[in-house]
C-alpha cells in the first residue's frame, strides 16, 4: 500500500463528515462530477413518491393549502439561505437559473436608474449568463461590456448600471473575491449580481455580510437537488421594495387570486416568483436538502480544501511529471471545490477514466474537471481517482 493510500485511510478515519455518505445513493465508483450533477439523497424517492401518490394522486387541488405547495418557493428559500449566508425571507426558488439571471440583471438595471448606460459581464462567464447578460442589454438599452473579474474595480465608473460575475469559474475552479468585488460595485453605485452555482452547498458565501445585492444560483450541484432541479434567486431586503422583474406573473402579484388587469408586485423577495412553481421537483429539492440538517458550511469547506490539497498530492507523487497541468489556483482563497487539469488529450482521457471508475467532466478543449463533494466524497475515492488517473495517462 502507498504512503498516500495509507494517508487516506486514516483521515477518513478522522472525517467528522464521513457518515454523510451514507445518505446518499452510491455505488463502487468514485463519483468526482458533483460539481454538474449532485448525487441522489437517499430520502427522496420516497418523497417523491408521496407526492405523487397522496399529495397529488389523493388531496389532488387541496395540496396547494394542506400539503404547503403554495408557500414552497419562499419555504425552499430559506431552507438555502443558511447554507449561502443569508437571513429568512431574501430568497425565492422557481425557474432555472437562466431566467433568475435575467430577472436579476433587469431588476438590477432599473435599479440603478437612468444614466447609467453600461451592463459589465465576467469575460470568462458561463456561456449562458452571457447569452442572457447581452439579451439583459439589448432589453434594457444598455452597452455590454466583458470585463475580467480582476479587472472590475478599474473598469467600473459612474455609468456602470450593474455587474454580473460567477463566485467560482465554472472551467477552472477558481475563486473570485466576492467580498472585494461586491464592496467595490457598489461604491462605484452599481448594482452587484453574483451567480453562485459553482459555490453554494461548497463553500461559505456571505450574501447579507458582504452585501450582496442580488444573487441567483442552481441546486442540481452541490445542492443535490436532482436533474434541472429549480433555481433560486436572493434578493437582499433593502431593496426589495425597489426590485422591479422584468418576469411579472399572477404568482408575484400582491393578490396573486384577485385576477386583476393590473399589475401590484407583492412584498419581500415574492416579487421573484412568475408563475405556477414547479412541484414535483421543488419537492424533491426540498427533501434534498435534508441531508444538510446539522452540517456547517465551514466544515464543508474545510474539508473540501483537505480534498483537493490531497488529490493535487497523490497526483504529483502518481502522474508522470508535465503529463498534466493544474489550472486551478492553489492558494486555499482562490480555490473552489474543483480541481481541473490541462491535458492535451482530455476528451480521450475522461471517456477512459469513466470506464474504469472515476466519473470527472471533460471541457472543451483540453481540460479534466473534478469536483468535490464534501458529504459524500472521501479520502480514499480521491487517492483512488489519482491513481486511475495516473494509469490512464500511462
Amino acid at each position: 500500500m502507498s504512503e498516500q493510500a495509507e494517508r487516506a485511510k486514516k483521515l477518513d478515519a478522522v472525517d467528522e463528515l464521513a457518515h454523510r455518505r451514507a445518505e446518499f445513493v452510491l455505488d463502487d465508483v468514485v463519483y468526482l462530477d458533483g460539481n454538474s450533477l449532485g448525487a441522489l439523497p437517499a430520502v427522496v424517492p420516497g418523497r417523491v413518491e408521496d407526492v405523487v401518490r397522496r399529495q397529488w394522486g389523493e388531496l389532488r387541488i387541496r395540496s396547494w393549502e394542506e400539503s404547503g405547495w403554495w408557500t414552497a418557493p419562499e419555504r425552499i428559500g430559506d431552507r438555502i439561505a443558511p447554507l449561502v449566508g443569508a437571513a429568512p425571507g431574501q430568497i425565492v426558488v422557481g425557474d432555472s437559473t437562466s431566467v433568475n439571471v435575467l430577472k436579476a440583471l433587469v431588476g438590477a438595471v432599473r435599479m440603478a436608474g437612468e444614466g447609467r448606460d453600461e451592463l459589465l459581464v465576467d469575460a470568462t462567464t458561463f456561456p449562458t449568463d452571457g447569452y442572457i447578460a447581452e439579451s439583459a442589454a439589448r432589453m434594457t438599452g444598455r452597452t455590454l461590456r466583458p470585463v475580467a473579474p480582476a479587472d472590475v474595480p478599474g473598469a467600473l465608473g459612474d455609468r456602470t448600471a450593474a455587474v454580473l460575475l460567477n463566485h467560482v469559474d465554472y472551467r477552472t475552479g477558481r475563486l473570485h473575491d466576492l467580498p472585494g468585488l461586491t464592496a467595490a460595485v457598489r461604491a462605484a453605485g452599481a448594482v452587484a449580481v453574483w451567480d453562485l452555482c459553482h459555490s453554494a452547498g461548497a463553500l461559505p458565501v456571505g450574501l447579507d455580510e458582504h452585501g450582496v445585492d442580488l444573487a441567483v444560483g442552481c441546486t442540481y450541484k452541490y445542492l443535490n437537488g436532482g436533474p434541472g432541479s429549480p433555481a433560486y434567486l436572493y434578493v437582499r431586503r433593502e431593496l426589495q421594495d425597489r426590485f422591479d422583474s422584468p418576469l411579472p406573473g399572477w404568482n408575484s402579484h400582491a393578490e396573486p387570486f384577485g385576477m386583476r388587469t393590473g399589475y401590484e408586485p407583492a412584498p419581500g423577495a415574492l416579487r421573484g416568483r412568475v408563475g405556477t412553481p414547479d412541484i414535483l421537483s421543488m419537492l424533491a429539492l426540498e427533501a434534498a436538502l435534508e441531508v444538510w440538517d446539522g452540517v456547517s458550511v465551514e466544515a464543508v469547506r474545510a474539508k473540501s480544501l483537505a480534498l483537493t490539497d490531497f488529490f493535487l498530492e497523490c497526483v504529483t507523487a502518481y502522474v508522470p511529471e508535465g503529463r498534466v497541468e493544474c489550472v486551478t489556483p492553489l492558494p486555499h482563497e482562490e480555490r473552489g471545490s474543483q480541481i481541473a487539469l490541462r491535458c492535451d488529450d482530455a476528451g480521450d482521457v475522461m471517456k477512459r477514466l469513466i470506464e474504469r471508475g472515476v466519473v470527472g467532466d471533460f471541457r472543451a478543449p483540453d481540460v479534466l474537471r473534478f469536483g468535490f463533494t464534501p458529504l459524500y466524497v472521501g479520502f480514499a475515492d480521491v487517492e483512488r481517482a489519482a491513481r486511475v488517473l495516473a494509469q490512464t495517462l500511462a
